[in-house]
């Protein structure tokens, strides 16, 4: 993620503004220039002095308190944007609580397609692609019936409202012996469910995944109940970012991709604040110097964990003076940096991999 500025004052502003909190002017978010601009007020709509000559208009859910992104005016509306048109069920809102929780889900969501856009890869609907287009069900438990599962299958993500809940959640990663349990992690790591389907299944990099990451052909169904019966295999932590990436080859894969997601995102935002480190003691490894590149469009994963590393041991040791667990609570080691890897070459070959499953189609 990245610092905005506001284009008619100047201040700071951040991601989720709808408002400068300077001068008050407006604020939205446009995806296509990935932009936070200022708005005028204009009969039907809003009027951009950083591009003159057009109009926009608020994503419906703005209304809702749940979205600052903008359309162009000309779509007509009520209209969705570029990240809530993927929204196919969503709780009900006369309900104080569903609604908040929706809020906090929608803030997670839209920084998960912030980075879906920037790395450019596949976003279709499900109105464009039945099959494997990216949906989102957004479910509150219902009484006595049995608790939403967060969980994805081809393309569909659900997310269970009471994620959003902090006690909640943070009774769910103590009872499961997680170190680390957030909303936007559940998008991340879902999200990358779908992308394995899209971009390794039945695609060139499949062999290159299974040598990485096991064969998936592995009974799913049992290698969970394997995973809950018997915990972890000695040494896991040599060889999987995560206890659960070792459940199986798909969960290895979603896993390693919303760390991935985790990383260049952070780093980016190292970037926008000009962050670089020298540690008083001399350790070399813990130097950072100025992010000077852009870790979305980083071709080589080395360069953006030569940064990362020194970067998580910082935001580690700033949480624990202030009483608070480790931001970053995992050790990236050769094996799993060599999976990362992977995955930043597949989101850079996206582009490709997406034509030639077109042609394949046609032929």
């Amino acid at each position: 993620m990245r610092l905005f500025v506001c284009d008619h004052c100047g201040n700071t502003v951040y991601f989720e503004n709808s408002r400068c909190e300077h001068c008050g002017h407006a604020l939205g978010y446009l995806p296509e220039d990935n932009a936070l601009i200022s708005l005028d007020e204009a009969a039907g709509g809003w009027l951009a002095p950083a591009f003159p000559g057009k109009a926009y208009i608020y994503c419906d859910n703005a209304r809702h308190g749940a979205c600052n992104w903008l359309i162009p005016a000309e779509q007509g509306g009520p209209v969705l944007c570029a990240a809530c048109i993927h929204n196919e069920t969503i709780p009900a809102l006369d309900n104080p609580d569903n609604l908040l929780r929706w809020q906090v889900v929608e803030r997670a969501k839209k920084r998960l397609v912030y980075s879906l856009l920037r790395l450019g890869l596949p976003l279709k609907t499900r109105d464009e692609d039945p099959e494997h287009g990216l949906a989102f069900r957004f479910l509150a438990d219902a009484g006595s019936a049995p608790h939403v599962m967060t969980g994805h299958e081809s393309g569909v993500i659900t997310i269970a409202l009471a994620e959003a809940d902090d006690a909640e959640r943070e009774r769910r990663r103590a009872g499961m012996g997680e170190p680390y349990r957030t909303l936007l992690g559940h998008f991340r790591h879902e999200v990358g469910h779908h992308y394995w389907d899209l971009l390794v299944a039945g695609q060139p990099p499949e062999q290159q995944f299974r040598a990485l990451f096991g064969d998936e052909r592995a009974d799913y169904g049992a290698a969970l109940e394997a995973y809950y019966a018997s915990g972890t295999p000695a040494g896991w932590p040599q060889t999987h970012i995560s206890a659960y990436a070792t459940a199986h080859p798909w969960e290895d894969f979603a896993e390693t991709f919303a760390h991935y997601l985790h990383i260049i995102d952070t780093v980016e935002m190292a970037a926008a604040f000009g962050i670089r480190a020298r540690p008083r003691t001399g350790d070399g490894s813990l130097t950072m110097p100025p992010v000077h590149f852009d870790p979305y469009m980083a071709p080589d994963m080395a360069g953006i964990i030569d940064n990362w590393i020194p970067l998580a041991s910082l935001l580690n040791n700033l949480n624990r003076a202030m009483g608070q667990a480790d931001a970053y609570p995992f050790v990236l080691t050769p094996a799993v940096i060599e999976k990362l890897g992977f995955v930043n070459d597949l989101v850079h070959q996206a582009p490709a991999l997406g034509h030639l499953a077109a042609l394949e189609v046609e032929g």
